[in-house]
């Protein structure tokens, strides 16, 4: 193991297959899919409902975005 993987601590919700980070370069998520995933997946291990919070403001946020792109394409081709 490397030195700077050697300095990270990691709870027991890290040790279950693959790591948050590398699921979501693997998958291609943004930041907001990634903290979906992150959260919803952690949430009985870590903060409990905090977490199922943190994921819903997330998501809210993520269709807000894509609520706006879509309405700005729509506009900018004329309709």
């Amino acid at each position: 193991m490397g030195k700077s993987k050697e300095r990270v601590v990691h709870p027991n919700h890290y040790n279950r297959g693959i790591e948050m980070w590398d699921y979501a370069h693997s998958h291609n998520l943004d930041f907001f899919e990634g903290n979906i995933v992150k959260y919803v997946t952690r949430w009985k291990d870590k903060n409990g409902i905090e977490d199922l919070k943190k994921c819903h403001q997330y998501l809210e946020k993520l269709i807000e975005l894509e609520e706006n792109r879509l309405k700005n394409e729509g506009n900018s081709s004329g309709k």
